[in-house]
């Protein structure tokens, strides 16, 4: 999930308020992951259909949704 879109900052929250420079609102608030048993396949659905919804294209949901291992929470756990 990008962190800035053309809705604005996506970016999660750490415990006091302030933005997260690693970690999207969907998948990071409050300090803490907001499915901290998600799996790459689980996070690969729920990232689809966000950007579905923020109309963007199946190419570009692809490209995304492959750059999900190598983000900082999933790049040391095997598929």
């Amino acid at each position: 999930m990008p962190l800035q879109t053309k809705a604005g900052d996506c970016r999660g929250t750490e415990s006091d308020g302030s933005k997260n420079e690693k970690y999207c609102s969907l998948c990071y608030k409050n300090g803490t992951f907001a499915t901290p048993d998600c799996t790459i396949e689980l996070m690969t659905e729920i990232v689809d259909s966000a950007l579905r919804d923020q109309g963007w294209n199946r190419f570009s949901r692809w490209l995304a949704k492959k750059q999900i291992p190598k983000l900082e929470r999933w790049k040391n756990i095997e598929t």
